[in-house]
């Protein structure tokens, strides 16, 4: 049904999921929610505003969430905002907020790496990644491999593809000899297929068929 959906279907959501239209931001203490409000309603339609405030004092801690209707409306907030924002998808409301805000805060205040930043850095997934040091390294790139027992469609595959933002191309290969099936996805941005592959990997697609996705060396620096 999502990926079916048509990309003019107005104001309905593409799918009910809070993990994909709420973004988390670090912003200026003398902030109000509707300062919040006035600074991302530039990329899309807004269901809440909140800032987060200490329960003592009922001042701001500098964070704040911005939920959005649409899952394309927050990955715009996320890519095209200010830096300054360190925007990020928010982690779901029935998980530990405390501890998400927490690292969050001590990820995004310590000193930067030199080079662009990944637009999805402090996520979950990437946090615990990071902080994994017996996990096997793995050679990011921009593009991704993806197996299949079962053959591709080219549309579907594309469009579930294209629910990550920055999708250069998708080609799907057949191989006559067996009914299995082969894509190679490729991304504008190395952090684009690094999000795809951690959310789409194992993903069912068709139901019952999980999807084996992984990087494919394209030439460029893997250490940027």
């Amino acid at each position: 049904v999502f990926i079916a959906q048509s990309r003019a279907s107005g104001s309905h959501r593409d799918v009910e999921d809070e993990e994909l239209t709420r973004i988390f931001v670090m912003i200026p203490k003398s902030y109000t929610e509707e300062d919040l409000r006035e600074k991302f309603k530039m990329y899309g339609d807004i269901e809440y505003c909140s800032i987060i405030k200490h329960k003592t004092t009922g001042e701001s801690k500098g964070l704040g969430y911005v939920r959005y209707l649409k899952p394309s409306q927050a990955a715009r907030a996320i890519e095209e905002c200010d830096r300054s924002y360190r925007a990020i998808l928010a982690e779901p409301k029935n998980k530990s907020s405390e501890s998400f805000e927490h690292n969050y805060y001590s990820n995004n205040t310590r000193q930067e790496p030199r080079g662009n930043t990944l637009p999805f850095y402090g996520q979950p997934e990437f946090c615990s990644f990071e902080k994994n040091e017996n996990r096997v390294q793995e050679s990011f790139s921009k593009r991704l491999s993806v197996v299949s027992r079962l053959p591709f469609i080219q549309e579907q595959l594309f469009a579930l593809f294209d629910l990550v933002p920055g999708l250069e191309y998708c080609d799907v290969q057949r191989d006559s000899h067996t009914n299995s099936g082969y894509a190679v996805i490729q991304y504008s941005t190395a952090a684009s297929a690094i999000y795809a592959k951690y959310k789409l990997h194992g993903f069912e697609y068709p139901p019952g068929n999980r999807l084996t996705v992984i990087f494919l060396e394209d030439g460029s620096d893997s250490s940027e």
